[in-house]
């Protein structure tokens, strides 16, 4: 068997780590030119699912490398309003671990780095009944047994082989950087809200070395062109937002480096399609937004289903059914969830009907 893998993000090269495992042959081609080329994010958020994710693909001496500079947050969510007085509290059970998304991303990559073929963009594929033949952007075809879209929100996959499945904005954008971790002593927690007048937050989380800070408006209520603001614009207009704040808050925002804005967006659930051999996994079927901080845990979930059930072999397109009804049962209760969240506690747009 031969698989051939859209994306070299999380998700897909958690499952070229379990496929290789198992003994399966498997190609990764991403567009990118290489990991470093686009800023991605900082920490991340690991919980149950994850963690047991890691324990599966990872061998022993990199998951330990890994587990090393991980931090481990108190398990709730809080909320504070913008005087610091504590609005909400909810428990988290089970265990949770905040980690650097570029260490976690060398660590998925240090095993399979020779499966991936980098500056390939998959621009289309072509479906047999025995076989599937991915085309790319310089003119090269390669064909395999599965094809598997782990290509991320704007997934070239999913656009051919779901044009019915939408994406859309949840009416949010934020703004991701970091702080030194020392100013987010008393919020050390799986991720703590500070929401002001009109869903504006500021949202801060920890790792071992540093802490993340965000803040998040509603889209109409910012200025365009974020992205070709410098830092200190992007910092002055923050502070200008939360004026009034907090003095810790304010210190943040001052402090604040390596900043970028991202705009939140979701996928619109749809139903079961008919099972072939393409299939999809993490945001390129069930993107979210942050507000339930689920979505990395789902594409390495769906990263180790998959590898799980191509490896116990057996007729092809029922092991691909089994896996993509459980990826589609869990992607888009999360998704729903996340929405719920992001309407509650940021002032995201309703969920759209499919």
């Amino acid at each position: 068997m031969k698989v051939i893998v859209a994306g070299a993000g999380l998700g897909g090269l958690a499952l070229a780590n379990g496929l290789r495992e198992a003994g399966i042959d498997v190609a990764v081609h991403e567009r990118d030119r290489s990991p470093l080329v686009r800023r991605q994010g900082y920490r991340l958020h690991l919980s149950d699912v994850g963690i047991d994710v890691l324990t599966s693909v990872l061998t022993p001496e990199r998951r330990a490398a890994l587990l090393a500079t991980a931090h481990t947050p108190a398990p709730r969510f809080v909320r504070f309003d913008p005087t610091l007085k504590e609005s909400d509290v909810v428990e988290h059970g089970g265990r949770h671990l905040s980690v650097d998304r570029r260490t976690l991303r060398d660590a998925l990559l240090a095993d399979v780095a020779e499966t991936i073929t980098y500056g390939s963009r998959l621009t289309g594929f072509q479906l047999a009944a025995d076989h599937v033949t991915a085309r790319f952007d310089d003119g090269t075809t390669v064909t395999g047994d599965v094809l598997v879209g782990a290509d991320g929100i704007n997934s070239a996959v999913r656009r051919q082989y779901l044009p019915h499945a939408r994406i859309a904005g949840t009416g949010l954008v934020q703004l991701y950087g970091k702080i030194p971790a020392g100013l987010a002593e008393g919020m050390d927690n799986v991720f703590t809200a500070i929401t002001g007048p009109g869903h504006r937050t500021v949202g801060v989380g920890r790792t071992r070395d540093y802490a993340t800070c965000s803040f998040g408006a509603r889209a109409e209520d910012l200025p365009s062109g974020l992205d070709v603001m410098t830092q200190d614009q992007l910092r002055s207009l923050v502070m200008d937002m939360t004026d009034g704040w907090h003095p810790l808050v304010r210190r943040m925002i001052a402090e604040w480096h390596e900043v970028f804005p991202l705009e939140l967006r979701t996928s619109i659930p749809v139903p079961p399609w008919p099972t072939t051999r393409v299939t999809l996994l993490g945001d390129a079927a069930h993107a979210m937004s942050p507000a339930a901080g689920a979505g990395a845990n789902l594409a390495l979930r769906d990263a180790s289903a998959l590898s799980a059930a191509l490896a116990r072999g057996g007729p092809l397109i029922p092991a691909l059914a089994s896996y993509e009804q459980e990826m589609i049962d869990a992607g888009f209760a999360a998704v729903r969830v996340s929405a719920a969240n992001g309407a509650r506690f940021l002032g995201q747009d309703p969920l759209p009907s499919g």
